[in-house]
């Protein structure tokens, strides 16, 4: 599973979530959806803007986990 760590860049960059949507230019609600692990997916564009809001690499932000599942099919 992907994790999105805007949080952790936002809590780093001291940056509230009203300051990164506005430097973005999308929804205060669409950045809790991101951040709360509720995103189904990003588009590139959102993902470039949010990196140069927050002067970070995508790695910085995009996680991944394997899921319960995956874990148990490596056994």
């Amino acid at each position: 599973m992907i994790i999105i760590n805007v949080d952790v860049m936002l809590a780093k960059r001291k940056m509230s979530v009203t300051e990164l949507s506005e430097r973005v230019g999308i929804t205060m609600a669409n950045i809790s959806i991101l951040k709360n692990g509720k995103a189904k997916a990003i588009k590139i564009d959102t993902l470039n803007k949010i990196c140069k809001a927050l002067d970070c690499q995508p790695g910085d932000i995009l996680e991944w986990r394997p899921d319960a599942e995956e874990t148990e099919n490596v056994q």
